[in-house]
């Protein structure tokens, strides 16, 4: 990315979000592009997807709601009676559609970055660690994750959908199937390693 991309976008980014999410996103950011030096990820790419991950995080409800639908995206029955994720698809869409980002590797890591997916890019991976594990986060659990993704990125990968998976169920709300299938294929993955 070039300082003229990076100063447009975290201006674009400071301009919609609260203080807390922008330095938030600011860290993702910067943590994404620790772990893309770390695992061989693009490094421009990671800074940009963790910089706008959030970028539809402080709109209202309604706001989400309606450029999803201008956009004919059309949410599932977990996606709808789960307003915590509305940020991630209607994210992916506002990083396509207004700021005209072609990347698709970006639309998904921007997309995927709260439910994850089976078949994660490189880059999505990162970004979904690098949500966990940024600089601010302080939760329980949060220098666990960061020595996992220290170790290597399916150990953090692990470690994070089963910590959102026991969220969910201890919050008593739908778990959203990618997620599922996220954790199935990467412990599959591990199984056959051993």
């Amino acid at each position: 990315m070039t300082d003229k991309e990076r100063e447009f976008y975290t201006q674009h980014i400071r301009e919609r979000l609260s203080d807390y999410r922008f330095r938030h996103s600011v860290n993702v950011s910067k943590e994404a592009v620790r772990l893309a030096v770390k695992y061989g990820g693009d490094v421009g790419r990671a800074e940009l997807a963790g910089l706008l991950h959030d970028v539809m995080k402080d709109a209202s409800k309604k706001e989400q709601l309606e450029l999803m639908e201008k956009y004919g995206v059309r949410l599932n029955e977990v996606e709808r009676n789960a307003p915590k994720l509305w940020h991630a698809i209607a994210g992916a869409v506002y990083v396509q559609k207004v700021l005209r980002i072609r990347d698709k590797d970006i639309i998904n890591a921007v997309r995927y970055h709260t439910t994850a997916r089976a078949g994660m890019s490189l880059l999505e991976k990162i970004i979904y660690i690098a949500d966990y594990t940024s600089e601010e986060r302080d939760y329980k659990g949060v220098e666990k994750m960061r020595k996992a993704c220290n170790d290597s990125l399916e150990t953090a990968m692990e470690e994070a959908l089963a910590f959102g998976i026991e969220a969910r169920a201890e919050d008593h709300t739908a778990i959203h199937p990618d997620t599922f299938e996220a954790y199935n294929e990467i412990m599959l993955s591990i199984a056959k390693k051993k």
